[in-house]
């Protein structure tokens, strides 16, 4: 039995949503509240000590970190398989996960400024102090003190934009050239895990980056990507609207 804790706009949540989906694979969905914190709850931190999201259970034994999640599920269960044969590629795919998973400090400035940030600043000083206790990660703890005090401005916005499009983007663009997918020649849990970023900077972000004109080796891959059909069965809803 796969249980999967996860929130709907998480996008490491995505990421483990699109792995299982295209494996075809059904499991139990629990969604976690993040704004209310829901995923710093001692019940939760139980699962996972980390207080992150998402949390996979597969035969009463946690799983998190969103990577090694797909990986797992694809040892798990190989077919289709969503690995590179070869150890060189299948250390490319690691690489390009590594590289996806330490922008998201990137993401998370656009991110939380919606729903996160309207429940955070409504705190009173000793409802932030006690809800910041309870979260494991100071990265973590930063960030909600952000939104809850001193919300991201547009120069900062502006610079993680940058990020996204230099760091992420343009290399992409150069990686898609041999074959129209990020590692070898087949559609791998790299492509996975751009997926979330892509669709936020489509959507959101930098729109106009997302383009035949500026990237178009990335617009023709984003194409096949919303064309597969696990994306639609994996809940990539607009973001401003979809509820955790």
């Amino acid at each position: 039995m796969i249980v999967l804790h996860h929130g709907l706009r998480s996008s490491a949540s995505r990421r483990v949503r699109l792995c299982l989906e295209e494996k075809g694979l059904s499991y139990e969905s629990h969604v976690v509240d993040m704004a209310n914190q829901e995923h710093h709850s001692a019940e939760y931190l139980k699962i996972n000590p980390l207080g992150v999201i998402p949390t996979l259970i597969h035969d009463g034994q946690p799983l998190h970190e969103s990577g090694t999640i797909c990986e797992y599920l694809d040892e798990t269960y190989p077919d289709p398989p969503l690995r590179p044969n070869s150890p060189y590629e299948r250390a490319l795919m690691r690489n390009w996960i590594r590289h996806i998973d330490g922008l998201i400090g990137n993401l998370i400035i656009f991110n939380w400024r919606h729903h996160l940030q309207k429940t955070a600043e409504k705190w009173t000083d000793e409802e932030l102090a006690e809800k910041l206790k309870s979260i494991p990660s100071k990265e973590r703890q930063e960030a909600w003190l952000r939104v809850a005090r001193k919300p991201y401005t547009e120069e900062e916005r502006g610079a993680a934009r940058d990020k996204l499009t230099t760091l992420l983007l343009d290399r992409m663009e150069e990686a898609l050239k041999p074959s129209g997918w990020l590692v070898g020649r087949a559609y791998s849990i790299a492509d996975i895990a751009a997926t979330p970023f892509v669709k936020r900077i489509d959507e959101e972000i930098a729109p106009d980056e997302v383009t035949a004109e500026k990237h178009p080796r990335v617009t023709e891959w984003w194409a096949k990507m919303q064309a597969r059909p696990a994306f639609s069965r994996a809940k990539f809803d607009p973001f401003i609207t979809t509820l955790f």
